[in-house]
């Protein structure tokens, strides 16, 4: 049996689980990262005096950056290897938000709130293939759904945070804490990590693949074939060509759909809050019971594919999304229901998000995955930087909560619309190793 085959079919072993948390803990501080600048708009705004579209430029920021992270190092992961550009890019995030905590202006926290993109940017292409090669087939589903909840436990720990850290420390506190905190994963991901076993086949590195092979519990005897040279120059023009553009095309628009609403309600939430008459600090439990739900919406979603196939189930999430968005904003009034239903929220989109790095790897040969995967979140910043600017631009001119709401409720429901036709990839038998399958 080929490697790929036999990873794909052995049970889990706890070094593969291990893998598994390392990058779902790599996510939270992704989570981290994003929000941090929605938990501390209010002192940011306050300290340089913004306008709302302003802030909607600094809440934007980071997700510019993570556009030109995902597409220029995305391509290089297929080239270099998952765990190099896994490296550079915790590097560039550490450098990003040392100097946002120095900042001392408006332009230069804007500057490094985009360099921190840049880095989360890399290591979301990069640790999205990396779960789904280090998981069998059984769990992929849910091995990827463990990876994405860390998004919304370290979204919620910086709400937290915020709400204890701001008051004696200021806002700068929040961006120290998270370069510490990314210093430490780029120590533990050094001398954890392996390098995908994928790429390196890909490579011709035999006893490198081996080596891994042992590390993760593989006991049996195995072949090893070649899953296709690396590319040698970028991979992009190879998927907007031929038998990929289709199906990238139409994972582009759902990407960039579902990112727009999802980066709206996580970034704009506090502050719309605070708009339709709850206090700060409503507003800040706002957005964490947001980010709460998201957990738990990458956890069920995760479950769910054991036994439904993922790209089924992101189609229905979407859709119950774009009805629970409308909800939640129309019981800003009764506080109790809005939290309840923030947590729905945050549930459901967080899921959906789920539910594209779930879809998008399997609609790739081995050599394109982490270039279609990162091309892919790279366009999406398209409509997640728009999104945020938009917003601030459309509060100035008089737009109120409940109408941004329901035009976010709008675009998250095209995702299904998109979704149709999106198919996963499957290689000719004798030119490649079967790619992962979904699961359920």
């Amino acid at each position: 049996m080929d490697i790929r085959q036999l990873i794909d079919t052995s049970r889990m072993t706890s070094y593969q689980w291990f893998i598994i948390g390392l990058a779902c803990f790599l996510n939270a501080l992704d989570g981290y990262d994003l929000v941090a600048m929605a938990f501390t708009s209010t002192s940011v705004s306050e300290e340089f005096a913004l306008s709302g579209a302003q802030l909607g430029w600094l809440l934007s920021s980071a997700l510019i950056g993570i556009g030109l992270g995902s597409l220029l190092l995305a391509p290089l992961a297929d080239r270099y290897g998952r765990k190099k550009l896994i490296l550079l890019a915790l590097s560039i995030d550490l450098v990003g938000l040392t100097m946002s905590a120095l900042a001392d202006s408006y332009g230069e926290l804007l500057a490094w709130r985009v360099i921190t993109g840049i880095g989360v940017g890399g290591i979301l292409a990069c640790v999205t293939v990396v779960v789904a090669e280090f998981s069998n087939l059984r769990f992929r589903g849910l091995a990827i759904a463990i990876y994405a909840s860390g998004y919304g436990l370290g979204a919620a720990a910086c709400g937290m945070l915020a709400a204890q850290f701001i008051p004696d420390y200021g806002w700068r506190s929040i961006f120290v804490i998270g370069a510490v905190l990314t210093a430490a994963a780029l120590v533990l991901t050094i001398f954890t990590l392996p390098e995908s076993v994928d790429f390196l086949r890909s490579q011709g590195r035999d006893e490198k693949v081996r080596s891994i092979a042992h590390r993760i519990g593989v006991r049996e005897a195995f072949t090893i074939t070649p899953a296709g040279p690396a590319p040698q120059k970028s991979s992009l023009s190879e998927i907007l060509s031929g038998p990929y553009l289709s199906t990238t095309i139409r994972l582009w628009i759902a990407f960039s759909l579902i990112t727009a609403a999802f980066n709206f309600a996580n970034q704009w939430t506090p502050k719309l809050l605070t708009e339709s008459g709850l206090s700060a600090q409503q507003g800040i439990i706002g957005g964490v019971m947001l980010s709460f739900g998201g957990t738990i919406g990458s956890l069920i979603f995760g479950a769910l594919t054991t036994r439904i196939d993922a790209r089924r189930l992101l189609t229905v999430f979407s859709l119950l999304s774009a009805v629970v968005l409308v909800v939640f904003i129309s019981a800003a009034s009764l506080p109790m229901i809005m939290f309840a239903t923030g947590v729905a929220v945050g549930m459901l989109l967080n899921a959906c998000v789920t539910g594209m790095y779930t879809v998008t790897p399997q609609a790739y040969p081995t050599a394109l995955r982490t270039t279609g995967v990162g091309s892919a979140i790279g366009v999406s910043r398209a409509g997640a930087v728009l999104a945020p600017i938009v917003v601030g631009y459309l509060l100035d001119a008089g737009w109120s909560p409940t109408a941004l709401y329901v035009s976010a409720a709008a675009l998250v429901s095209l995702t299904a619309l998109a979704l149709i036709g999106v198919r996963e990839y499957t290689a000719p038998r004798e030119a490649q190793a079967p790619v992962p399958a979904s699961v359920g």
